[in-house]
């Protein structure tokens, strides 16, 4: 359907879209579609949207807008817009950008291909939108940006109804894989080469809800740490509510399963988590932390936080600001309260000014950063773990620097010397400085250990390179559809 064809993705928002994007690409690759060479136009744009974000919509329109003229100069060039903006936006999109030929939902990825071939022979835009989950997306091709990292989705949807929240309109309710699927996807992903997932879903630890096993997360988390030649199990996000003892226990007791743990928390004031409907209070969440440091002292803890929201005083604000000073947040991912259409929270009075929620949202950021500098200065002299990684560090070139992720995910940048590490491989360093947003170690490392996701990284980059020398794009490794083990 797409032979000779390139495209382009264009991915916004969390980790769940760009897992979703990797199958996007590999549905393309196996319809005949090559990724395009950079700085070429490409045959196909493919926008997979959030709808989280602040003016997401504006910025999807301001984008389109611009491809328009490279469209009628490009003859034969589509343009395809998916993810949860679209699923929310609907027939809007066609209707403010009559040049886009095809609209899918969040349940309508695997659609794609067909939908661009009826545009082209039909001459006309396609949209097509299911209400329900038909086919798990962890079950289509995928394209693999990374050889030795990689998402592993456990469910999808969402049974919550926080009420700032339009996601699980979009998702639909929540679906969850069987066990022995993920277990089977992530073991033919480590026999590619791969040593590190991340399970994720809109809230992992509400996994197993759907077939009546509450404990159904903790099992999991200890049956990945069973799975030979997997040395990093990560996962996001889950929900204070649904937190338990269990799971602690596995995370401490399995050791593959990183100390490092996201735990939104939105709002520390109770009055505004009930308006929120998020079902804890700060005392509920302040004791999951504890249990969590007790049980694993090392972890480095992260969080989302919300200002602003309809009600809040300044005084519901002091709170979140009390919650950041004891929580200890190694980093977090701050927002402005925006109005989400579809949702309780639009509604609802008290809407607070944007010139107040602007200023409580600097003071937010400038105490996380004061936290999560003084966390960080604790770091140094010390040793870390660093899984290499590539495109981390955006100053590495101008820094000979290489960057990578800690084992409780702080982010590292350091001195490779002569020791010629590769993506993949595992470094041993000493923190010789840290700043609010990651660790610095340039002295020379204490040990680098070559990895089987090191050989896959050096495989892919022979494969690009010979790729190149034929003058053919070169794709990298695409996992078809659900994987057997070898």
């Amino acid at each position: 359907m797409g032979e000779g064809r390139t495209y382009e993705i264009r991915t916004y928002g969390c980790q769940m879209n760009a897992h979703d994007s990797e199958r996007v690409a590999g549905l393309l690759e196996d319809a005949g579609y090559a990724k395009a060479p950079d700085g070429e136009t490409p045959d196909l744009v493919v926008f997979n949207t959030c709808a989280v974000r602040e003016n997401a919509a504006d910025r999807l329109y301001g984008n389109l807008g611009h491809l328009f003229p490279v469209k009628k100069s490009h003859a034969g060039m589509q343009i395809a817009v998916g993810g949860c903006l679209a699923q929310m936006e609907r027939a809007q999109i066609i209707e403010r950008a009559p040049w886009v030929d095809v609209v899918y939902g969040t349940h309508n990825i695997g659609a794609l291909p067909r939908l661009l071939e009826q545009a082209r022979q039909r001459q006309e835009a396609q949209a097509e939108f299911e209400e329900t989950l038909a086919t798990f997306p962890s079950l289509l091709p995928a394209r693999r940006q990374s050889p030795y990292s990689a998402w592993v989705s456990i469910s999808v949807g969402c049974n919550n109804t926080c009420t700032f929240c339009i996601v699980p309109s979009l998702r639909g309710r929540e679906k969850d894989r069987r066990p022995g699927d993920i277990l089977e996807e992530i073991t033919a992903l480590v026999s590619d080469g791969v040593i590190e997932v991340t399970l994720l879903g809109q809230n992992v630890n509400s996994y197993g809800a759907e077939f009546g096993d509450r404990q159904a997360f903790g099992k999991l988390l200890r049956a990945c740490g069973q799975v030979s030649g997997l040395e990093r199990v990560r996962f996001t996000s889950p929900h204070p509510r649904d937190f338990t003892g269990d799971v602690i226990e596995a995370m401490a007791e399995t050791p593959a399963v990183m100390p490092s743990l996201h735990m939104p928390l939105q709002s520390g004031s109770d009055t505004v988590l009930k308006a929120m409907r998020r079902a804890y209070r700060r005392d509920r969440y302040l004791a999951i932390l504890d249990n969590v440091r007790r049980a694993i002292p090392h972890a480095a803890i992260t969080t989302d936080i919300i200002v602003g929201f309809p009600g809040e005083t300044e005084a519901d604000f002091a709170d979140t600001l009390d919650v950041v000073r004891q929580a200890r947040f190694a980093s977090a991912f701050t927002f402005r309260y925006s109005i989400r259409p579809g949702t309780p929270a639009a509604t609802m009075d008290g809407q607070v000014p944007a010139d107040v929620v602007q200023d409580r949202y600097d003071r937010l950021v400038a105490l996380v950063e004061e936290v999560a500098t003084a966390e960080n200065a604790r770091f140094d002299g010390t040793t870390v773990e660093v899984l290499v990684a590539e495109g981390e560090g955006r100053k590495d070139a101008a820094t000979h620097r290489m960057s990578g992720r800690a084992r409780d995910n702080r982010l590292v940048h350091f001195a490779p010397h002569e020791t010629a590490p590769r993506p993949g491989d595992i470094v041993t360093a000493t923190v010789t400085s840290t700043a609010p947003h990651y660790l610095i170690a340039d002295g020379e490392p204490l040990e680098v250990r070559r990895t089987r996701a090191g050989d896959a990284w050096q495989a892919s980059q022979v494969a690009s390179a010979a790729g190149a020398a034929a003058e053919a794009p070169a794709p990298a490794p695409v996992l078809l559809g659900m994987p057997t083990r070898r």
